[in-house]
């Protein structure tokens, strides 16, 4: 039997915004989990190893933001396939072997996409380069894609995106994000706040579809420009909605309970 008050968070700099808290406690009620908490804990990535030893058996789960997704990576002590391809974990879960790294971004901007309509994708595009570009792209991988086009402010940056790439098997190019053609059918967007004007500035058209992991405020500057043009945007909440119905799955073991997520989260 499991023991009484567990607790799971999310953790990263900043968390205020975060809307997991909503999500995960939404779960908890429907599966009748009264015992579970879920609390935000405002910690940079330095702070991860110190803070995972010194936890007691009560915590079971974090949902990991950034800054922290690749020190949760080093601070686990079971990482799986995909988070060690990656490098970079956005969940991790009590086993008895200790902390086992996961990543379930992957599955959240894989179920956005599909569930826009794009079920299959041969060529792409991802804005960015960090660890959500690099999940953006294994989610790609998996619809098909063969080539993606890497679209950074600072090619040099991209590096450990092309590694990913080059590792699935997907051809990709760099392009610098100013004066960028973006022609790719399907595109997934990375790009901090500071940086929408530019990527909003960009020639965008009618038959394209653009996930912009971004959701607060919404609608962003280029999910408005992406709409302007007619084409089809994707919001970053289904992204955050559909990795956190698989955290729940990991953290509690049991079915994450859809319905109850996707009322709360329309609530809100």
């Amino acid at each position: 039997m499991a023991e009484r008050h567990q607790r799971a968070a999310v953790l990263g700099r900043p968390v205020t915004h975060s809307l997991s808290p909503l999500l995960h406690r939404a779960a908890y009620a429907a599966l009748g989990l009264d015992d579970w908490t879920y609390d935000a804990l405002d910690v940079g990535s330095a702070d991860v190893p110190v803070l995972l030893a010194g936890l007691g058996e009560e915590w079971r789960g974090f949902s990991v933001t950034m800054p922290c997704k690749q020190a949760a990576v080093e601070a686990a002590d079971v990482v799986e396939p995909l988070p060690r391809l990656l490098r970079a974990a956005n969940t991790l879960v009590r086993t008895e072997a200790g902390w086992r790294a996961e990543n379930t971004d992957v599955t959240g901007i894989g179920m956005a996409l599909q569930l826009a309509g794009v079920e299959q994708v041969e060529e792409a595009a991802v804005l960015g380069a960090g660890g959500t570009a690099a999940a953006a792209a294994v989610a790609l991988s998996s619809l098909g894609a063969r080539r993606v086009d890497v679209v950074v402010r600072e090619p040099s940056r991209a590096g450990e995106l092309v590694r990913v790439l080059d590792t699935l098997g997907v051809d990709s190019r760099v392009l610098p994000l100013a004066g960028a053609r973006v022609v790719a059918p399907v595109v997934v967007s990375t790009v901090p706040v500071d940086g929408q004007p530019a990527v909003a500035a960009l020639d965008w058209g009618s038959g394209q579809t653009v996930l912009d992991v971004l959701y607060s405020p919404w609608p962003t500057p280029l999910a408005e420009r992406v709409t302007a043009a007619g084409g089809t945007v994707v919001s970053g909440l289904e992204v955050l909605f559909w990795q956190a119905t698989e955290q729940v799955e990991l953290m509690t073991g049991q079915p994450a309970p859809i319905g109850a997520m996707r009322a709360a989260l329309d609530a809100r």
